[in-house]
């Protein structure tokens, strides 16, 4: 029951007085916090997160993935490695180098897009379709076949496939999922390594 509702009530002055001195106003009688034993107001619990990502996901331009540093100066990209395909009003286009903070091995070349209006699988063919062309694998070889790769946290579809003609070599992965699509060429790796890192990196380059 309220206090300010009290003169509406059928008992009388005396017997409300009465009550207000053993009782008091409860301040959850008014709907505000109950107070604790020891006098504090305890906050409202808070929302339990959900485990969903609410709205479009979007790529980030990230100084760092995977461990990897994108590179500057002299080891920055100079142009962008692969036609990203169509690009339109409201997609981001990223694209960058990384490589380990010592310098060693080949730098890891990255191109992704967000806000696809499309089937983003079909944008991560055509980025993988662009990939081969950037390393110039011979189509007599053979079309690669994509295997598939723990997409991890984030979701969606992840695959690697090997360009080479023994167990190492070239590996071109890319991500697939609702709105984004990316691709990343790994020299000298094999499948399990250039997977593990790649997904990895989406870790960074993807919010």
């Amino acid at each position: 029951m309220k206090c300010g509702s009290a003169a509406r009530t059928g008992l009388t002055a005396m017997a409300v007085l009465a009550i207000l001195t053993v009782g008091g106003c409860r301040e959850d009688d008014a709907g505000l916090p109950a107070a604790s034993p020891s006098g504090e107001v305890s906050a409202p619990a808070s929302p339990t997160p959900s485990a969903e990502r609410s709205g479009p996901r979007a790529l980030v331009d990230a100084p760092g993935a995977g461990g990897l540093e994108k590179l500057t100066g002299d080891g920055a990209l100079a142009d962008v490695p692969v036609d990203p395909g169509e690009m339109r009003d409201g997609m981001t286009l990223v694209t960058g180098a990384y490589g380990k903070p010592d310098g060693q091995g080949a730098p890891v070349l990255f191109e992704g897009v967000d806000h696809v209006p499309e089937d983003t699988n079909e944008r991560r063919e055509h980025l993988f379709r662009g990939m081969l062309e950037y390393i110039r694998w011979d189509p007599e070889l053979g079309h690669p076949e994509a295997q598939p790769v723990e997409p991890g946290p984030l979701g969606g579809s992840v695959e690697c496939l090997l360009a080479s003609l023994s167990e190492d070599g070239n590996v071109i992965c890319g991500w697939a999922d609702e709105g984004t699509a990316a691709v990343a060429l790994f020299e000298d790796s094999t499948l399990a390594d250039a997977g593990k890192l790649f997904v990895g990196m989406r870790a960074d380059l993807e919010r």
